[in-house]
């Protein structure tokens, strides 16, 4: 165990779309409440707050930024971007408001973790590559995140461990997820400053 069983847990936010919301899930299996029960498991007093919203885009999740952040996390997760590929946004208006988000946060002082995304393979090559640097660029210029380039490694593509739509993990798909991410999210939280 880490610190005091009487501490206060870390409160970590989860800024996403429905991969965070846990969509098609049965409340408890989704990426907030596993993630939440796996850093438990590793012995580390963390609150994960959901602030998951199916169909979020990166715009959607600049303008409920302020308040998803009325509850003063300490550490942030930042997961958005899936649905502006699937909707064939400009990989510009991506980055512009990833860009902000992380500004926002940098300025509250709260340590980020950015997970990347791939644009879906019928956009063509050019877009994908394109909407693929926009995560990588922005890690790339803001040292102080910790980077996760892919959030679906490992599990996109795989019927296994997705929901009959092919887009959303399934129970499986999930833990094998959080197992993935799991040391990212703990070096992100190694960053917290106490108090």
């Amino acid at each position: 165990m880490n610190g005091a069983g009487a501490a206060e847990p870390v409160r970590l936010l989860a800024l996403g779309d429905s991969l965070t919301a846990g969509y098609g899930l049965s409340a408890g299996e989704g990426f907030v409440p596993r993630l939440q029960a796996a850093l438990q498991a590793r012995g580390r007093q963390v609150r994960v707050l959901d602030g998951g919203v199916s169909g979020d885009t990166t715009a959607g999740g600049l303008a409920r930024l302020d308040w998803a952040l009325a509850d003063n996390p300490q550490a942030a997760i930042v997961e958005l971007g899936g649905n502006d590929g699937l909707r064939g946004l400009p990989p510009a208006e991506t980055r512009r408001n990833l860009a902000a988000i992380l500004d926002r946060l940098a300025a509250r002082r709260i340590p980020v973790l950015l997970s990347g995304m791939l644009a879906p393979p019928n956009l063509g090559a050019e877009y994908g590559r394109e909407f693929q640097a926009v995560f990588h660029d922005l890690a790339r210029e803001r040292p102080g995140l910790v980077f996760d380039p892919f959030f679906l490694e490992g599990i996109a593509g795989d019927p296994a461990l997705n929901q009959a739509d092919g887009i959303h993990p399934n129970l499986r798909g999930v833990e094998r997820l959080v197992a993935r991410i799991l040391p990212a999210v703990e070096a992100l939280l190694d960053r917290v400053t106490p108090g």
